[in-house]
């Protein structure tokens, strides 16, 4: 009886600990944009892969806040002139 005991015990001592709240990368593949600063952006996802999931919040903040910010100079950026509006009316 003790010999049954004392292999249970070092059989849960061998195996490893699981541990749910431990960093394991997602392996979500990135396919690049072409654009450079959304890529960047978009590359650093891979930081929370590392982390723990209390971590994870302040990585997709980070590059919410990259890709937003791409979003919005590509509003500032000149464009090509509108037309101008036309005054004549065509009758039909």
């Amino acid at each position: 009886m003790s010999e049954s005991v004392s292999e249970a015990h070092i059989d849960t001592e061998a195996a490893p600990a699981y541990d749910p709240a431990a960093p394991a990368p997602l392996n979500v593949p990135r396919t690049p944009t072409g654009n450079a600063e959304v890529d960047a952006r978009l590359d650093r996802l891979a930081d929370a892969d590392h982390l723990a999931t209390d971590g994870h919040v302040e990585v997709y903040e980070d590059v919410h806040r990259g890709l937003r910010d791409a979003l919005t100079a590509l509003d500032a950026r000149p464009g090509p002139a509108a037309p101008a509006p036309s005054h004549h009316q065509s009758r039909s």
